[in-house]
């Protein structure tokens, strides 16, 4: 890649980023009980199954002292609750509550709904062109970051 397209690539997806709260905030989900950022640890925790906090901030690459926060924030709204660990009933995990598997869907649906408005005069093979790439984009992103052993979890952008 010449370095002039990657300087473009990387002033889009800071473009990209700097959108992220103005479109969160145009999601039409009403009031969910929690922050967004901790309504984000549903997803997660929906399709991977309970699971301890550490666990859940590796896969969300964030520090477990802001995972844990985020957590209490939804067990608090009833989106999550706590279960004993069946291999250290010591330890405890986190699983989707029904009041948090109703969220998640919200969540997807104005997700979905958002996306549609903002790509709805595009023609369906750009569309599917775009996922393809930008799911390769974010695989190669993440390659990276698990070969990079000096990347803390606050680094990833």
């Amino acid at each position: 890649m010449h370095e002039q397209d990657t300087t473009r690539l990387a002033d889009e997806i800071v473009r990209f980023i700097r959108m992220g709260t103005r479109f969160r905030g145009m999601l039409k989900t009403g009031d969910l009980g929690a922050e967004f950022s901790a309504l984000m640890l549903l997803l997660p925790l929906q399709s991977s199954g309970p699971m301890r906090v550490t666990d859940l901030a590796e896969i969300k690459q964030a520090d477990p002292s802001t995972i844990s926060r985020q957590v209490a924030q939804l067990v608090k709204a009833g989106l999550a609750r706590r279960e004993a660990d069946p291999v250290d009933g010591r330890a405890s995990r986190l699983a989707v509550t029904e009041a948090g598997e109703a969220a998640c869907e919200r969540l997807r649906a104005a997700r979905v709904a958002l996306l549609g408005d903002a790509l709805n005069d595009w023609p369906a093979e750009r569309i599917t062109a775009f996922t393809d790439l930008f799911e390769e984009f974010n695989s190669s992103i993440e390659a990276l970051i698990r070969t990079d052993p000096t990347a803390s979890p606050r680094e990833i952008p």
